[in-house]
This record gives C-alpha cells, structure tokens and sequence, in this order.
C-alpha cells in the first residue's frame, strides 16, 4: 500500500514515499499563481509552503476565501510532509528531471 496520494485535482496518484509525492505534483501538474502576491509556484505541497511561509493565514483567507478549516487542513499536510520528507533528496530529484532547470 502507497503511503502518499496526489491530492491535486483529483489526481489520486500514489506513491511509496512523500519525495517522489512531490516530485510528481512539481513536474507533472501546471504551476499556480498565487493570488496573494503573484509568484508563480508548483501545485501541491510547494504551494501550500509559499503561502504559509511567505503570507499570514489573514492574507490566505481573504485571497483564497479558505475557512479555518480548509486552513488548518493544509498547515496539517505541510506538517505531516515537513516530519517525513527529506527535502534534499527532493531538490536532487527534481535536479535530475528536469536538467538543473
């Protein structure tokens, strides 16, 4: 059994372990615009952690309309992400896929 599914879109894809999890989301879906500021960010767990890094949850919620809830929910996957991912070995991978671009 997969321990990591793509949430994005419905997507559904499971994976083995969380780096090739965001590997996935960061190759193989299209890039968001973030309606806070404007940067152009991977879907998926990269998007979650520009938000949360680099707005208030105050700013989130008024761009996004996003509830506590739906909040809370995606703080709860960038944690769970953050406690499992090695995220070195997910830039080396990416690295590798896409040429260094």
């Amino acid at each position: 059994m997969s321990d990591w599914e793509c949430g994005i879109d419905g997507c559904g894809e499971a994976f083995d372990d969380v780096e090739e999890a965001i590997v996935h989301q960061t190759t193989d879906h299209k890039r968001r615009e973030c309606k806070v500021c404007g940067s152009v960010v991977p879907d998926g767990y990269f998007a979650i952690r520009h938000a949360f890094d680099e707005h208030s949850r105050a700013e989130y919620v008024r761009a996004y309309g996003a509830s506590a809830a739906e909040v809370r929910q995606r703080e709860r996957v960038r944690d769970a992400i953050e406690d499992d991912a090695d995220l070195q070995q997910v830039v080396n991978r990416l690295d590798e896929v896409t040429g260094g671009l």
